[in-house]
């Protein structure tokens, strides 16, 4: 059941000392809750991502945005804050990670904190839930059909990011993967080889795949939404989250 909740727009301080944009949503019932960082995809901070950080506050989760593009495009649009950042060759892995350190480090001073966290990311967003969850100490982590975790992105996409499946035996948490059947980024062999190097060093992971599903199928303002795996995807975060972000 949702209940009700606060939303604004804050600064918290990211990677080293840079005072960014945050978007903080919270429950207004009574007690203490798990906080969820929510990483946005290449797009931007936009209104999508947004309705997803009010959703995690409406079930129960202090939630928090940080807008990971504040430094290049500070008061832009969505869409020209995400030209500017592709065309600078994406988010600095490092400052990335400084960043939501930054958040997590807000949701568990707040008071109706459990002391729990964890990241969930979409597209590039779900590389750096992963990559979070590699390099900080978590309690979960949901990475959202992340691409260049294993394989290179194409020269054409001007990215200067790297693979990073090698920091699989650093994994500090159980790991939740949400992957679409027709998605090429990442593909299924992609999905393959992740589970298997997780698999190697024991790292504790469950893996989902939906067939009839693409890239950004939880996206409900683009094309590529899919209702059926939008919905089964959900069940599978809220059952997650419960087992690893409560009490």
């Amino acid at each position: 059941m949702q209940g009700d909740l606060r939303a604004e727009t804050i600064t918290i301080t990211g990677h080293g000392g840079d005072e960014i944009e945050a978007y903080l949503c919270q429950p207004l019932d009574e007690g203490l809750f798990g906080g969820v960082v929510v990483i946005h995809h290449m797009p931007g901070y936009d209104e999508g991502t947004k309705q997803i950080t009010r959703t995690f506050a409406a079930n129960g989760y202090v939630a928090i945005c940080p807008n990971l593009y504040s430094r290049e495009a500070p008061g832009a649009t969505p869409e020209e804050a995400s030209a500017k950042v592709r065309e600078a060759g994406g988010v600095p892995d490092e400052r990335l990670v400084g960043d939501v350190a930054g958040a997590i480090g807000f949701l568990k001073a707040l008071e109706s904190s459990n002391g729990k966290a964890a990241t969930i990311g979409y597209c590039s967003g779900g590389r750096q839930s992963f990559l979070a969850a590699c390099s900080l100490e978590l309690d979960a982590a949901v990475d959202c059909y992340g691409a260049f975790i294993v394989s290179p992105p194409p020269e054409g996409l001007g990215l200067k990011i790297r693979p990073i499946i090698d920091l699989a035996a650093q994994l500090s948490c159980p790991l939740l993967g949400l992957f679409g059947a027709d998605d090429q980024h990442p593909s299924s062999a992609d999905n393959a080889a992740l589970e298997k190097a997780l698999a190697e060093e024991n790292k504790t992971f469950e893996f989902h795949t939906f067939e009839g599903a693409g890239h950004a199928f939880f996206a409900t303002e683009r094309p590529f939404y899919r209702v059926q795996a939008a919905l089964e995807g959900w069940t599978k975060i809220w059952d997650f989250f419960d087992r690893h972000l409560r009490d």
